[in-house]
């Protein structure tokens, strides 16, 4: 059974979640280039219930946030990435420019995001949290991010380029 869903499968799988009395996790990012940070951050939500989804924005929404050279790596690329980790459940891509539409239908019974994140900019907190549901800011791992690792490499390929 594929981890990959559609909205409309993943909505179907949440409520036989549900039925089954499984806590469902949900994060959402770019995850556009997976590093250690989001590896302990998958790790960490993954503790915190049965089931973690990890929805990721569409290839649009990444260029409308980061933009026009990001995704480094295509959406059909993260998910997969994302799937091949035994710590996440279900991946799943939303177009918006927010979770929140997914988030509503879902109604997970835990919302994650990394602690760049404060609780009250959280997008989908009061519909998790008044359905009876957690939200949580994880620890924030400094030292990694997408945007640091292209540094890196573009830095290390200028040094090369001079050798």
């Amino acid at each position: 059974m594929s981890k990959i869903l559609d909205r409309q499968n993943l909505i179907a799988r949440r409520q036989q979640w549900r039925r089954q009395g499984r806590r469902v996790v949900f994060t959402n990012g770019c995850f556009d280039l997976i590093h250690p940070g989001h590896v302990r951050f998958l790790h960490q939500a993954r503790a915190l219930g049965d089931v973690l989804i990890v929805a990721i924005n569409s290839d649009r929404s990444v260029r409308q946030l980061k933009g026009p050279g990001r995704p480094i790596l295509n959406e059909d690329e993260r998910c997969e990435v994302l799937a091949a980790l035994e710590v996440v459940d279900v991946v799943t891509v939303f177009d918006e420019p927010t979770p929140r539409d997914l988030i509503a239908v879902l109604l997970p019974d835990i919302l994650v995001k990394g602690g760049d994140w404060p609780l009250d900019q959280i997008v989908g907190r009061e519909e998790v949290e008044a359905a009876g549901g957690r939200v949580y800011s994880l620890p924030y791992l400094r030292g990694y991010s997408t945007t640091e690792i292209i540094k890196r490499i573009l830095s290390r390929h200028d040094v090369l380029k001079r050798e």
